[in-house]
């Protein structure tokens, strides 16, 4: 057997609401094809949402990774639920979505 590297990206494009729970992490909660994904982020990350959200962009999406080595937000895939799984401190990046350009009729779409 050889070892191999998990990496889960989860994106989204819609303002979750958080609870928080302690130190002033905040807990929400994402339905991913029907598995239930509890993420658990600190203060400071979460803000990144919520600046995308009323930032200037038409549309953002925002990605949860553990593209980073673990010493540093690692993904961490925690508690397993009946439903899903429990996200510790996943590392987010937020961008803003482009508009892809509507395809120019030619003579032959007639």
């Amino acid at each position: 057997m050889i070892e191999g590297k998990l990496q889960v990206t989860i994106k989204i494009n819609e303002l979750p609401q958080p609870t928080t729970v302690g130190n002033g992490l905040q807990q929400f909660g994402l339905n991913c094809d029907g598995r239930i994904i509890s993420v658990t982020v600190k203060r400071k990350i979460y803000k990144k949402l919520t600046d995308a959200a009323s930032s200037n962009y038409l549309q953002w999406v925002a990605a949860m990774s553990n593209d980073k080595p673990r010493s540093v937000y690692a993904l961490n895939l925690g508690q397993q639920t009946q439903n899903g799984v429990v996200l510790d401190e996943p590392n987010i990046q937020v961008f803003e979505r482009k508009l892809k350009p509507k395809a120019k009729a030619t003579a032959g779409d007639a």
